[in-house]
Order: C-alpha cells, then structure tokens, then sequence
C-alpha cells in the first residue's frame, strides 16, 4: 500500500491549509483496498478518523454491525478447520514471510501508524522491530512449543501417555490504538501458528492499521478467510466475545473485568492485558550517567501512552536530587513534532479525550500541593494534543496520578530512605504488569526484583528488554491482567490440552482390568508393590 505521504517528513502538502478541518489526509483510493476488507453489510453507519498532529479528517469507513461479526466468525471457522490440518512448519513459513515483508515495507506502515496513533517515528519503529521478532521467533521456535509432550503414565512401560496441543478454533482480538500494529499480531501470530483462525476488532481510530496487516498476511501466504477485520466500538467487541472460542483484549481494567465476565459465563479462554500504574526504582549505587537516558525513554517513549511505560519514579534518597537536576534537563531538552520522520523525540497524544485525562490529573495534582519540575502544560503550539512531557514532585496521596493510570507523559517522583522501602512503594497498587530496577549492583537488583509485584521487571532498562524477547512470557500481576502474551504461554493459552493415553499391554492380556479380575486384595497388593518400587526407584 501507498500513502498520499512519500515519506518526505512533511505534512503541509496532504492538508489544505485553508480548510484543514475539512481535507481528508488519505486519499480515498489509497484507503479504498484497505476499507474493503472489512467484514460489513454497511448497514451499521460510518466512521472517520483523525490525524492526531493536526485535528483533520484522516479517513472515513463502514462499520461493523453484530451480525456482520457472527458473519466473520462463522467464515472463520469454515476455513480454520484446513488450516489447523496444514503441517506446522507450513504455517510457520508464512509467519517468517510476514516478519521478512513488515521489515520491507517498513516506511509505509510506519506513516500509516504515525497518522493514526499521532506517535513519534522512533516509537512506531518499535511497533515494527517487535513485529519481526515475534515471527521469527514463533517461525523458529513453534513447531517445538506445538510438538506432542510424552508423560509418564499410570504404570511405566504399561501405560504410554501423550499430551497434544489442539487449536480452540477461532480467537477474538481486541485490540487498543495505543500500538496499532503490534498488538494487533502479538496475538495474531501465535494463534495462527496454533492451527487458529482470528478475527480482529482494532479501536476505530487506528483499523487502517489492522487492515494493512490483513493485506501484508494474504501477501505472506496466509489463506482466505482465516485472518478478518471487523470495525467497530464496545457493541462489536461484545459481539466478538459471544461467538469467538478465545479472546484476547488489551485495554483498561475495568472494561477487562468485564470481558473477563463474559468469558467466564461462555466458559471461553481469555487473555487480558490490562492497566498498569508501573515503578522504576533508582538506587543508591546506580551510575547516573547511564541512568538517565533509559529513564526518560521508559517515560516518555510513546507520550506515555504505553501500558509498560513508567508512571512512578522511585528515587533513593542518596541520589534523589543530583538525578532529578539530570532527568529534568534531559526531559526539557526532549523535542515534539508532528514529522513523518525521526526528528521528533516525543509524538502526540492520540485524541481530545486523551488529552483531558492527563489535563486533568497533572492540574488536579498540582492543586493539591504538587509541584511540576518540568512541563505541565498544553503543547497546542505543536499541535491540538501534545502535552509537555511532565515530572511531578511532592505528589499527594489523594491526588489522581498517585494512584490511578495516566497513561501520558506525566510520571510522579517518590523518594524513600532503604530498598525496603522502595519495594513496599512499588507494590503499593492494585496493578502489577511492569516494573524497573536500576542498580550497579545486578545480584541486588534481581533480589529486589523477585520482591516485586509484576509481570516484568526489567533490570538497567525500562521495559524494552521485558517487551523485546517474544521468548518469555509477558502479562500482569493482580489487576494488570489474566494469562501472558509471547512464548510458549501465548501457545498454551490458545490451545487445548489433549492427553491421549494408551494400556500397552492390553492386547497381552497385562492391563488394569485383568488384574482387577483377580479380584479380593490380590489387586490392591500388586499395585502396593508396584508403587512402593516406583517409589524406591524415584519414578515419577
């Protein structure tokens, strides 16, 4: 796909400056091959999103009824059922080509995340970096996480004992605008590679996203009918929850809970990424110079529009001051744009709504006796929703940001004497998905870290080494969520356990019921001898 931007780091020349409310971003025949694959009888209205750099339309497209999801689900599963008869190491091969185009055509899709999400390129970049790694690894690593698992059985060598991973059949993504690619085929891709087929439901302000992934997975191979878009708000995503066999959603807590609800009446598997209120812990060893930099990105990467991203700062009382007069200078420095290209450190947040959230919690925050160090403030200069990245000291406890998700460039510093302290900062939330721990000392560091409530903690970084290796699992503690995304548990999530397990020794006339046929205690006698010299030999 082509956009109406070539990448020349500009966007004057796709708005028309005397009605820039009023001109469409996207050209419609660029938006027309995407917009079609949308599963829709359009009788469900239209929708129009927006560039967050600037306000103007971005690009209009049929909706989503909940009989047009019923329809994408009910395709699904017709075609799902060949695909989960494909040999493995053929489904992987797709994923691997999918990585390998995503990577080529890389400059597209970043323009076309830049205009809906309003992110940084740098930020967007990261989208397609995780993208190639996460199918090269389930490309590599699948057929392993998918063979057949032997286990012992009731009797060895009597009794042969399988377990098998089977597809659930068709899994419902629901997915944020946050990260409009990744998360998009974070869950995607192990459930294609599983045998699955998946139905996606993207936020409306980023489905150009999930539509262009739609097209890159046909380029790749993938066949009709087992990768379908619907488009929509919160009735379509019920919709998708009340016919799908799995659902994964990544959102906020409380729309989570309520997913989690209805997955559990249709006693459905469900996968919820959710909010996060995530610490970073500065020691008192930590070297400052190296500190600094990875601090202002695990803040500010994304406007803080990230659920991994930091929101608290957890300073050692030793080095509290000399690295909030490094931090702030850093963040200050920290440039906003609105550019199709890599000269913007720091992006726009993604709607008017959002921009109300963090207005409202800095300004409620300073009400209340806070004190911003940097930022605080509106950047409609650069655009209608920029926000100065922001740090915040003597933060109340009442105040909104001490305790609820902002998710913006806004973070809350709290100072403490001791480790103790640090870690009973830390896990003072109801959240639990991500945390750092900064310290010279990389043995103390991971001591702490197994003292902390959350799904990742990243020692020396913010969240990119956590975030970055698809091998291990990634998910939340507490509120932050149920079951993981990445790795074998990804797999294990959209799959059924199948054990399979076969008397040997049946068709020799050696099998439990012949023996129960001796009837009296002889049966219970040759099993306790049998156990007790299992036992003794430390069988399992």
């Amino acid at each position: 796909m082509s956009t109406a931007h070539e990448s020349d780091g500009a966007l004057g020349d796709l708005i028309d400056p005397e009605l820039p409310a009023a001109t469409y971003v996207l050209e419609p025949d660029v938006v027309a091959p995407l917009v079609r694959r949308i599963v829709t009888s359009h009788a469900a209205g239209t929708h129009r999103s927006h560039l967050p750099f600037t306000g103007a339309p971005l690009a209009a497209f049929p909706l989503s009824s909940p009989d047009d999801v019923e329809t994408a689900v009910a395709r699904a599963r017709a075609a799902q059922g060949a695909w989960a008869g494909t040999p493995v190491r053929e489904r992987a091969a797709v994923l691997d080509r999918l990585g390998a185009l995503v990577l080529r055509r890389q400059s597209e899709i970043l323009d076309l995340v830049q205009m809906e999400s309003g992110k940084a390129r740098r930020s967007a970049f990261e989208e397609v970096a995780d993208v190639a790694q996460v199918c090269r690894h389930y490309a590599v690593r699948g057929a392993r996480y998918l063979a057949d698992r032997r286990e012992p059985g009731l009797l060895s060598v009597l009794t042969g004992v399988r377990v098998h991973r089977r597809p659930v059949g068709v899994v419902g993504a629901i997915t944020p605008w946050n990260y409009p690619l990744t998360l998009v085929l974070a869950e995607a891709v192990p459930a294609l590679l599983a045998g699955n087929a998946v139905v996606v439901k993207p936020d409306p302000q980023t489905t150009l996203s999930a539509l262009w992934v739609a097209e890159a997975l046909e380029e790749a191979g993938l066949p009709e009918d087992l990768f379908l878009v619907v488009a929509g708000g919160g009735d379509v995503g019920a919709a998708l929850v009340d016919h799908v066999d799995h659902v994964a959603f990544t959102g906020s807590t409380a729309t989570g809970r309520t997913v989690a609800a209805r997955a559990g009446e249709r006693l459905i598997g469900a996968t919820l990424e959710l909010g996060g209120k995530n610490p970073l812990y500065v020691a008192a060893d930590a070297d400052l110079d190296r500190v600094v930099p990875g601090v202002v990105r695990a803040c500010f990467a994304n406007a803080g529009q990230l659920c991994m991203s930091i929101e608290r700062l957890v300073l050692h009382e030793r080095i509290a001051e000399p690295f909030l007069e490094r931090f702030v200078e850093a963040v200050r420095a920290l440039r906003l744009g609105a550019e199709l290209d890599y000269t913007a450190d720091v992006g726009s947040l993604v709607s008017a709504a959002q921009l109300a959230r963090v207005a409202e919690h800095v300004d409620d925050a300073l009400a209340k006796g806070a004190k911003a160090l940097v930022g605080g403030v509106h950047r409609a200069d650069v655009g209608p929703y920029f926000y100065a990245p922001t740090v915040l000291d003597d933060v109340p406890a009442d105040a909104l940001c001490a305790h609820q998700e902002t998710f913006g460039p806004v973070v809350a510093v709290t100072r403490v004497a001791s480790d103790d302290e640090a870690v009973r900062v830390m896990n003072d939330t109801e959240l639990g998905l991500n945390a750092s721990i900064w310290s010279s000392d990389v043995a103390r560091a991971r001591r702490l870290a197994a003292r902390v409530e959350a799904g990742t903690v990243n020692i020396n970084d913010g969240y990119t080494s956590a975030w970055g290796s698809p091998g291990a699992p990634m998910g939340g503690f507490k509120a932050s969520g149920l079951g993981r995304r990445h790795g074998r548990e990804a797999i294990d999530g959209m799959t059924e356990a199948q054990t399979v397990a076969v008397q040997r020794g049946a068709r020799f006339g050696v099998s439990l019921d012949a023996l129960y046929s001796l009837g009296g205690e002889t049966p219970s006698r040759v099993l306790t001898v049998a156990l007790g010299a299992m036992r003794r030999l430390r069988l399992p």
